[in-house]
């Protein structure tokens, strides 16, 4: 909510998904971005601790992705931008996730964002998680913050499944190639955004200035592509990242 309470206006959150009920860990509504009416999409962590229970430190259950996708199809019929901004560990594991289709609703939402015909920019913003993250990250363009990560998996979750001891966390976060300019030499994003000295959570008005302006950069040349172009090239890009490669 922070970056889009300074970077939107004439935010209009929508609630619910229709089927279960409302996800406080991902935030959707409809807003401006320099006048250009689009539908955003966040995750909430929340900042006391009594935030973080109540959205789950910011893991989404699947009603949180079936919110996401009826509010992307709604944006779809209106023809309106979706600008999506990603700080999550993974979505939750939880047996009740489960239960309700956890993995359905992120093959859902992978599938459909991939034919979405509007436009779509995504932002790593702190933590971009697995199929978590992915889930809400199938777009024509993906940034990401010069100083967040992108993983398919937690360095800590990886270590204990690796060496069985998360204390080698630091060995499976250099292993995986998980900071800003290694995935971007993966081709796992499309631009790093710079953030002011020290980070952007030190000097919120200059980092989410910095980041408006390059929205408001990708958002108009994507515009200027044909839809059917645009989806193509969306589709092409994700069925070529990240290839496998050994280094000399």
């Amino acid at each position: 909510m922070d970056f889009i309470e300074r970077i939107f206006t004439d935010f209009s959150e929508i609630h619910g998904d229709r089927a279960y009920g409302d996800d406080e860990a991902v935030a959707c509504g409809m807003a401006r971005l320099a006048g250009e009416e689009v539908l955003v999409i966040g995750n909430r962590k929340g900042g006391s601790t009594k935030e973080r229970v109540k959205r789950n430190f910011g893991m989404p259950h699947p009603e949180g992705y079936r919110k996401a996708l009826r509010c992307m199809r709604i944006a779809e019929t209106f023809g309106r931008p979706v600008i999506s901004l990603i700080d999550l560990p993974g979505a939750y594991p939880g047996l009740g996730a489960e239960e309700r289709g956890q993995a359905a609703a992120i093959a859902r939402n992978i599938l459909e964002m991939s034919r979405l015909r509007v436009p779509t920019i995504s932002v790593i913003s702190g933590e971009g998680g697995s199929g978590g993250a992915l889930a809400l990250a199938v777009s024509d363009r993906v940034l990401i913050l010069e100083n967040a990560l992108y993983f398919v998996i937690t360095p800590e979750s990886c270590a204990a499944i690796m060496w069985r001891d998360a204390s080698h966390k630091q060995l499976a976060a250099e292993a995986m190639r998980i900071s800003a300019p290694e995935v971007a030499a993966l081709g796992c994003v499309d631009e790093i955004v710079s953030e002011p000295p020290g980070g952007i959570h030190t000097d919120h008005e200059a980092g989410t200035g910095l980041l408006g302006n390059v929205l408001k950069k990708h958002l108009a040349e994507l515009k200027a592509v044909p839809i059917d172009l645009l989806v193509a090239a969306r589709q092409l890009k994700f069925r070529n990242i990240a290839q496998f490669y050994t280094e000399n």
